[in-house]
């Protein structure tokens, strides 16, 4: 049985110390809500209660509510703003032992790639401070990396966990749509967003995701699929097939990235599988469709924060609610919430709907179309690609470039566009930079992508150099 008040103390020491070192990863945490946590955890294993979870520290993204802490989403808009209930996730993770460690920096409102777009501050990288740990969910990622706790939640819209998951060197997996309740998970993109999972081990991000994991009456989109039970031994990879997709694998393609994916192809090789070239033709517009509407309900999404139901107020001239309006929304988003708002609501507008997001629709079913082929029967089992194009690019190199930085989410949003469920592991680093591989599985095809997650974490050497 485990020591929780060891656990607690310890985890309290680690949080300090990161708080210290300037990660700047957490925004809410204290002793008391440690201590209560793991007071919680006593009272339900002196119950005689099943924990598959039992003392393990797993962090929040804060975009994630709960009642005992404040949930920002990393904006103005929201400081101070206390829920007065807890997402199904938390609800879930608590039944199942979990200790509740912090609520973690974001881009603000899960609107970015590197969470250099958070109002109170960017996330440092926990082992190369001068580069970016990835977004939005940057802060959980770096607690995870940094060895503060073994898990973490994110928010997947477009690649917010995977990317981060990639560029800090930890598992990251993001369930198909459906699988995991947004109850309590603040909206962005209504049809994209997925709770998701980092792990420092393949099997600490499986053991959380089992969990969470499950339908939900308070979430209509939720799925009642079979539950999600990990294989917890190991599985035989002969005859797997797993397809190469061409588009993702460009002649431009950074050497380190190319390096590590292949060792993963050539673990797998190793192990019985069959790896096989297939055309995701589609793939290069995934980022356009998906930079329309991602914004466009982001636009929808955000049209509540007026200053008037929730968050700061910020007051214009007496009766003048336009003004009101303006003041808040003004001072309280910052430049890249504002300008994604700006391209949702053009997108929806009268005369351009048609030509932009009924268009972008359109694309979404050709690019889902393109999985599934792949994954019809006599195609392949699971796919595998790098997950980003580059290894963790320096603070501010992209910030004035928001194309730029909108690029780098090539290898992952196509899959969120599709609703499938996929992962990131590490596989090797590259000048010190730790270089991540994607497996992509059919709908509700998590337990096997884990498992063969599971065997190649085990055959390769996730520190070692590529060449």
């Amino acid at each position: 049985m485990s020591d929780l008040g060891g656990i607690a103390k310890d985890l309290v020491a680690r949080l300090r110390a990161a708080d210290a070192s300037g990660l700047n990863a957490t925004l809410h945490w204290s002793d008391a809500t440690v201590g209560a946590e793991a007071a919680r955890v006593e009272a339900l294993r002196g119950a005689g209660t099943v924990l598959p979870l039992e003392g393990m520290p797993v962090a929040l993204k804060d975009n994630i509510v709960t009642t005992d802490a404040p949930t920002t989403c990393a904006s103005r808009i929201l400081e101070g703003y206390q829920s007065p209930y807890d997402a199904t996730v938390v609800t879930r993770l608590r039944d199942a032992g979990a200790l509740i460690a912090a609520k973690t920096n974001l881009d603000e409102f899960a609107m970015g790639s590197s969470t250099e777009h958070s109002a109170f501050g960017r996330v440092r990288h926990p082992t190369h401070p001068d580069r970016v740990p990835g977004g939005s969910s940057g802060g959980s990622a770096a607690l995870v990396a940094a060895g503060v706790v073994p898990a973490a939640l994110g928010s997947e819209t477009g690649g917010s966990v995977r990317q981060p998951a990639s560029f800090c060197g930890v598992v990251g997996i993001k369930p198909t749509y459906g699988r995991v309740s947004r109850f309590g998970l603040v909206a962005f993109g209504s049809s994209l967003d997925c709770v998701s999972v980092f792990g420092r081990t393949v099997a600490d991000a499986g053991r959380v995701l089992e969990v969470i994991a499950g339908s939900d009456p308070r979430d209509a989109t939720t799925v009642d699929a079979p539950p999600l039970v990990r294989e917890t031994t190991p599985v035989s990879l002969q005859g797997l097939r797993i397809g190469l997709p061409a588009e993702y694998f460009p002649s431009d393609l950074d050497a380190g990235v190319r390096a590590g994916v292949d060792r993963v192809a050539a673990a797998l090789r190793g192990m019985g599988a069959d790896l096989v070239p297939v055309s995701l033709p589609h793939t290069p517009f995934a980022v356009p469709t998906y930079y329309v509407l991602a914004p466009a309900e982001a636009a929808s999404n955000l049209a509540r924060y007026d200053g008037v139901r929730y968050g700061v107020r910020r007051v214009g001239p007496a009766g003048d609610l336009p003004a009101l309006y303006r003041a808040t929304r003004g001072e309280g988003f910052g430049p890249e919430v504002r300008r994604r708002i700006l391209v949702g609501t053009y997108v929806l507008s009268a005369g351009y709907y048609d030509a932009y997001y009924r268009k972008a629709q359109q694309v979404r079913n050709l690019i889902a179309a393109d999985f599934s082929s792949a994954f019809a029967p006599g195609g392949v089992d699971l796919l595998l690609t790098p997950t980003t194009p580059t290894p963790a690019f320096k603070a501010g190199e992209k910030t004035d470039d928001p194309v730029a930085m909108y690029l780098a989410d090539i290898f992952v949003c196509a899959v969120s566009l599709a609703g499938l469920p996929a992962m990131s592991l590490p596989a090797g680093r590259s000048g010190g930079l730790s270089i991540g591989a994607q497996l992509i599985a059919p709908a509700f095809g998590e337990a096997r992508m884990i498992a063969v997650a599971a065997a190649i974490e085990a055959a390769i050497d996730a520190d070692a150099e590529v060449r």
